[in-house]
């Protein structure tokens, strides 16, 4: 059973950076970040696979987030630069276990609890 414990969410300006950490219980092939903002459906942000650290974007985010993982720690990490307010929301954790690069939420299996990012104006 994968468990993804998500930390690092708070409270920043625009401009800013946070670096969100994901930490499991145990081992999945492709793990995905994912955020939703109030009143807004679930949405992709970056995913890798963990073997081989092939990563993918949303279109939004590229070139300011950053996935990574580090296998001796089993986690998983984004690190978001050059934050806006529209990047705001629950940012979540997600693994799935087929090492299929996706964007579909409703394919991951393993989601954690949420950190929440404020990025204010």
């Amino acid at each position: 059973q994968v468990q993804p414990v998500e930390s690092g969410g708070g409270l920043v300006q625009t401009g800013g950076s946070l670096r969100l950490s994901c930490t499991a219980s145990g081992r999945a092939n492709v793990w995905g970040w994912f955020r939703q903002a109030p009143g807004k459906e679930r949405e992709f942000v970056a995913a890798i696979i963990r073997i081989s650290e092939i990563t993918k974007y949303a279109d939004s985010v590229k070139g300011r987030f950053t996935i990574s993982r580090d296998e001796d720690k089993n986690s998983v990490y984004l690190q978001m630069d050059s934050l806006t307010p529209s990047d705001s929301g629950v940012y979540y954790c997600a693994a799935r276990d087929n090492a299929v690069l996706i964007r579909d939420a409703t394919r991951y299996i393993y989601w954690g609890q949420g950190t929440q990012v404020t990025v204010s104006s």
